[in-house]
């Protein structure tokens, strides 16, 4: 006979205990994504230029504008609705390649960071993280009018976190110069390869204006890092031999 209530809890507790925020959060990044007028999947914000519109007064409202987030007095929106923006832009994606991007580094890195700390802390630790990220573009970029979107500086503060936690576990990378071939290393030397990548970008293009917000990369990186240091540098740090992660794309 099949014991329907055994099987029943071992889902539950599988479910409960396994990385359900990280999960969560990819499924309500791409549930926003496909519902949204920037994925072109939703007839009804027409063709066009109705459609061009469309996207963006969507940037506009759930997106950070750091000459709006920097003086809130002079914007059009009202204070409070302007101070939330760091967290709904977490949400919103510019494009696929975009979505993509985060969603697989965000598979990639999460479950690991998130069982260690656990579903709730990790739940702060990646707003708070996205948020202060976020926050640190728009002051430097304080007149800056362009809209920023994205979840790169949430989930750049979770590579700085993993970077403390897990610098021995192996994860398969894929790099252009050597011809996209799956090769595993060290998450240490794979995750300093891409904050140098973006120290260089971040240098390299200037104050505002930037297509990519590299400034938000760093800062949720060393956001990051230092948490996990802060938080766990009194205990082992954890030891993984085997590979941790399936794969890695630009965030």
């Amino acid at each position: 006979m099949v014991d329907w209530r055994r099987i029943a809890l071992g889902a539950y507790r599988g479910a409960t205990t396994g990385p359900t925020v990280t999960y969560g959060t990819i499924a309500i990044c791409c549930a926003i994504f496909l519902v949204s007028p920037v994925s072109g999947m939703n007839p009804g914000y027409g063709t066009g230029e109705t459609l061009l519109a469309a996207q963006s007064a969507y940037f506009e409202r759930w997106g950070v504008i750091p000459a709006e987030l920097m003086s809130p007095a002079s914007a059009s929106a009202t204070t409070a609705t302007t101070a939330t923006t760091p967290f709904t832009a977490l949400f919103v994606h510019g494009n696929w390649l975009h979505l993509l991007g985060n969603v697989l580094f965000l598979y990639v890195f999460g479950a690991m960071a998130e069982g260690r700390m656990g579903q709730f802390e990790f739940t702060l630790f990646y707003l708070g993280t996205g948020y202060l990220a976020l926050l640190a573009y728009a002051a430097v970029n304080a007149d800056s009018g362009q809209t920023l979107v994205g979840a790169s500086g949430a989930i750049s503060g979770v590579l700085g976190a993993f970077l403390f936690l897990f610098p021995r576990a192996r994860v398969t990378s894929l790099f252009p110069f050597l011809f996209f071939l799956p090769l595993r290393f060290p998450a240490w030397m794979v995750l300093i390869f891409w904050f140098v990548l973006q120290w260089l970008a971040a240098t390299g293009a200037g104050t505002g204006g930037a297509g990519v917000a590299y400034l938000a990369h760093l800062v949720g990186f060393g956001v990051g890092f230092l948490y996990a240091w802060g938080r766990f540098r009194q205990r082992a740090r954890v030891k993984v031999p085997a590979a941790a992660t399936e794969g890695e794309s630009q965030p």
